[in-house]
């Protein structure tokens, strides 16, 4: 017989990618983005090049909280997770790693992430991280069993990354460092919305109710997705308002608003998970491409 050329993980390749799933680093790569950004934004043209090994301390740090907090979000709901077809082949939901394993690697993770951030960045970017993580862990993931509204208050922590990379680089918040907040905390009402309706089965089985009953479903689906994008429209023009940005910026983020729009609406009134791919697949565009904007255009 001839030798298999199937090829075997070592015990210690498996575990290593095990952790590194924990951390859920596709998800977390789009938070560096936006800290990274907004960092960029507070950062003055002068000082910029006296500040990069500020940002890399500040990208690692925060990549650090963040898959702290993914660990240890797995933790809590491990047992949710497992119901999930989507998500069961997640680390503890598979049982791939011990629960016991996964919470000390997330303590570990988010601890020596708020700690970094604090000694090689600043105490203010370390504390709205470790805010974040808290609210993120305590507030949102149990109110997932709870109530739909559950996204609402996950909103708040969701959209502090501008707020560390701000904080990051002058060391305070400014007017400027808010409204980065508020793209961010409306962004994310049309990008759960499309996930949870991909997934709405998988929901009800795992027993989160991030969506209403059938019968009030479709007017939370309508609200929670349009009324989030037509404020964008109008949100997206003020730091041209304000003079921090100019008219490429101005319209590029306008045109940009109104597709993310349609996709809302294909969503809304197709109601089919192909509808809710598209949109969030522009959720993914629609974020990163409105803070480029503002640093090519930045006045």
């Amino acid at each position: 017989m001839g030798r298999s050329t199937k090829r075997h993980r070592s015990p210690v390749s498996t575990a290593a990618a095990a952790y590194w799933a924990l951390t859920k680093p596709d998800v977390n790569m789009l938070v560096a983005v936006i800290v990274g950004i907004a960092f960029c934004l507070a950062t003055t043209r002068a000082s910029r090049h006296l500040q990069t090994l500020v940002l890399l301390n500040l990208v690692l740090g925060t990549l650090l909280m963040a898959g702290g907090s993914s660990a240890l979000n797995q933790y809590i709901e491990r047992r949710s997770d497992a119901r999930m077809r989507r998500i069961s082949r997640l680390p503890l939901a598979a049982g791939k790693l011990e629960p016991i394993a996964a919470l000390c690697f997330g303590l570990l993770l988010s601890v020596a992430g708020a700690l970094y951030l604090a000694v090689a960045v600043n105490a203010l970017a370390s504390l709205l991280a470790a805010l974040a993580s808290a609210t993120y862990l305590f507030v949102y993931t149990p109110l997932k069993r709870i109530t739909p509204l559950c996204t609402l208050a996950g909103a708040f922590p969701g959209a502090v990354p501008p707020l560390i990379g701000w904080a990051a680089a002058s060391g305070s918040l400014s007017l400027e460092a808010w409204v980065l907040y508020s793209f961010l905390f409306i962004w994310q009402f049309p990008h759960f919305m499309a996930i949870a309706w991909m997934h709405r089965q998988d929901y009800v089985r795992a027993r989160y109710r991030v969506l209403p009953g059938r019968s009030k479903r479709i007017t939370f689906l309508k609200w929670q997705t349009l009324l989030p994008l037509l404020i964008a429209i109008p949100m997206t023009s003020v730091p041209t308002l304000l003079g921090y940005a100019g008219w490429v910026y101005a319209s590029g983020s306008l045109l940009l608003s109104c597709l993310f729009l349609c996709c809302g609406v294909k969503l809304v009134v197709m109601r089919t998970s192909c509808a809710a791919r598209r949109l969030l697949f522009a959720s993914t565009i629609y974020l990163p491409s409105i803070f480029l904007l503002l640093v090519l255009d930045r006045t």
